[in-house]
C-alpha cells in the first residue's frame, strides 16, 4: 500500500510539473508574440500568481496609477513595437543563418518538425513573418506539452516520455541557440518592466526547463 502511494504522489507531481510548465509557455508565448490587449493585461493585474513572475512590473508606478488603456497606448506597445519591429529581430534564422537573414519559406529549420506534430502556425493572428518567432516557438512549446498532459491523463508514461524527449529536442536544437541572445537584448533595450521581467523570466525559465527535461529522461 505504501508503495502505491508514493507511486500516486510521484505522478500527481509530475501532473502538477507539466501543467506548470504548459501554463508559462502559453504566458511567455503571448505576451513575446504580439502587444497585449486590455483582457490580457487585466488577467496580468488580477491574477496574483502571474503577477509573481514580474516583481519589476508590480512596483511600477504607472503600473499601480493608470488604467488598462493608458498604460498599453503609453506605455507597453510602444515598447512591444520597439523591441520586436523596430531593433530587435525575435526570429531563429536571424541569429542561425550567416546572412543573418530571416528565413520565411518553407526551408525555415522548424517547418519540419510543426508539421510531424500537426502544429499549423495562423500567421494572420501571430502577425508574424516567419514560423521561427520566438513568440510561435514558444507556442510549439506549449503544444507539445499539452500533448505531455493527455499522456499523462491516459496513463501513457511511453508516450509520455516519448513527448519530453523531443520538448528537449527542440529546446536544444532551436529555441536554445538563439533565445538568450534575443532575451538578453531585451532585457538592456526594455523601456517598461513588463517586458525586462518578461524577458529575464523566460531565460530563466527556459535553462531550468532544459534542466527539468534532462533529468526527468536521465540525460
Amino acid at each position: 500500500m505504501r508503495n502505491i502511494s508514493k507511486i500516486t504522489y510521484k505522478e500527481n507531481k509530475k501532473m502538477q510539473n507539466t501543467k506548470a510548465r504548459t501554463n508559462i509557455y502559453a504566458l511567455l508565448s503571448r505576451v513575446l508574440l504580439q502587444e497585449l490587449d486590455e483582457g490580457m493585461l487585466q488577467t496580468i493585474r488580477n491574477d496574483a500568481n502571474i503577477l509573481d513572475f514580474f516583481p519589476t512590473l508590480k512596483e511600477w508606478s504607472f503600473f499601480v496609477e493608470l488604467g488598462n488603456k493608458e498604460l498599453l497606448e503609453e506605455y507597453l506597445n510602444p515598447d512591444f513595437v520597439n523591441l520586436s519591429l523596430l531593433h530587435l529581430i525575435p526570429y531563429e534564422t536571424f541569429y542561425t543563418r550567416e546572412d543573418q537573414k530571416i528565413e520565411t519559406g518553407g526551408a525555415n529549420p522548424v517547418t519540419d518538425i510543426y508539421s510531424a506534430y500537426n502544429f499549423m502556425v495562423d500567421y494572420e493572428a501571430a502577425r508574424t513573418i516567419s514560423a521561427d518567432h520566438i513568440g510561435v516557438e514558444l507556442e510549439f512549446m506549449h503544444h507539445l506539452v499539452e500533448a505531455e498532459i493527455k499522456a499523462l491523463e491516459d496513463n501513457d508514461m511511453e508516450a509520455a516520455k516519448a513527448l519530453r524527449g523531443i520538448e528537449m529536442e527542440f529546446l536544444n536544437k532551436h529555441l536554445l541557440k538563439w533565445a538568450p541572445m534575443y532575451l538578453v537584448n531585451v532585457k538592456y533595450e526594455a523601456r517598461t518592466p513588463l517586458y525586462y521581467d518578461a524577458a529575464d523570466m523566460a531565460l530563466e525559465f527556459l535553462l531550468s526547463d532544459n534542466e527539468y527535461l534532462a533529468s526527468e529522461l536521465g540525460a
